[in-house]
């Protein structure tokens, strides 16, 4: 009999930036390297003859934690353990899918036999690799104990068919939190269920569902998460004019010194550049914020910038604004940058700490009109 602990990955920043993240890859965030050091704690006594992942990094990543206890095992990548393909959705921010496609998120979460969206992966043919691969793993090690470092709704998928949940039960069936362990048994082709999700490492503030709750709604929506649109102008100029005034009051304190005309028409050739380098963040149908993206500040050097990331005050304080964070880096990364920078009010004492919390380091001191500003960089 072969004993197989089928382990999430660490929270990784699709997990944290409400974006689709399937077999796209994606780094695990800093709670997530807190999750790994737990999840290592948990499996150092553990004996393990082999480990396996993914290839996708935030599983490798995790797999590779549990080396520290087990240093003479090497890691054995298998793409049949990635995640689901979710093909046209990868990328995307999930507010944006639950409004686009509200059947399909539902049976993405809720009925997977009915899930089909065009250039993704079936949940059957997740099954299907899933099955193969842990099939092959069980005939390398017969009586051995293996670790296998995989993803959220290919796990949830195999455990569902090894206790026969139908599909349209499968809202009965919870999802695993990051890292959550799950351990099943292989013996002469057949598959039996241990225990399933269990998170009882995480402790104190580790928990990432903890802080979610798209996993208990219909809907697959968590009520924090923000939709974007692209900022058209010149329809959009009074709005683009009044969230960038609100972002220096709030940098500043006051309005003095604020013009508008230059902003717009940075705003304007960046748009001419790069369509998409500006966008509206909503909460349902209520103007959360604006986030705008220079497509080529930094670009000879790598960098990205962030000319304008903004959140009403009645948005701030609740965890959003890494929301429009992530979608700069996102948005860098797929263009090659390798950093992202923006410049910081010497006085906005709060802008300072959000930052530093998520990576960023002060390179510089510049002259602004009212007072200095920070020049931050944030590694990506």
């Amino acid at each position: 009999m072969t004993k197989i602990y089928l382990i999430r990955h660490g929270e990784a920043e699709g997990n944290l930036y409400r974006i689709w993240q399937g077999s796209t890859d994606g780094k695990i965030t800093p709670r997530g390297a807190l999750q790994l050091e737990a999840l290592a704690k948990r499996f150092q006594d553990v004996p393990l003859d082999a480990l396996y992942s993914s290839d996708r990094v935030r599983a490798m990543d995790t797999a590779l934690a549990l080396k520290r206890g087990h240093e003479e095992l090497e890691l054995q990548t298998s793409p049949d353990l990635r995640e689901i393909d979710v093909g046209p959705w990868e990328g995307v921010a999930f507010a944006n899918t639950v409004r686009s496609a509200p059947r399909e998120m539902e049976c993405f979460n809720n009925d997977p036999d009915r899930f089909f969206l065009e250039g993704a992966e079936t949940f059957s043919q997740v099954l299907a690799r899933m099955k193969r691969i842990l099939l092959q793993i069980a005939g390398d090690y017969p009586d051995g104990t293996v670790a296998v470092a995989s993803h959220g709704m290919a796990i949830r998928t195999i455990l569902a068919w090894i206790q026969k949940i139908p599909s349209a039960e499968m809202r009965s069936f919870r999802h695993g939190d990051n890292t959550s362990v799950s351990l099943v048994t292989v013996e002469d082709g057949e598959f039996s269920v241990v225990y399933t999700h269990d998170n009882s490492h995480l402790e104190g503030d580790l928990s990432t569902l903890a802080k979610q709750n798209w996993y208990k709604n219909k809907s697959g929506r968590n009520t924090n998460d923000l939709r974007d649109e692209p900022l058209k102008l010149p329809k959009d100029s009074l709005l683009y004019i009044r969230c960038y005034e609100g972002s220096w009051r709030a940098a500043h304190g006051t309005p003095e010194g604020f013009v508008a005309s230059p902003y717009l028409t940075a705003a304007r050739n960046h748009l001419k550049k790069a369509p998409d380098s500006i966008v509206k963040l909503y909460m349902d149908e209520e103007l959360a914020g604006l986030l705008e993206l220079d497509p080529d500040r930094g670009k000879e050097e790598e960098k990205g910038w962030i000319s304008l990331l903004y959140l009403r005050p009645e948005y701030r304080g609740k965890g959003l604004g890494i929301q429009l964070l992530g979608r700069a880096v996102m948005y860098f990364r797929a263009k090659g940058r390798t950093a992202i920078q923006l410049h910081v009010s010497k006085d906005n004492l709060a802008a300072q700490k959000f930052y530093r919390k998520h990576g960023f380091e002060i390179l510089d001191v510049h002259r602004g009109i009212l007072t200095d500003l920070y020049l931050m960089e944030k590694e990506i």
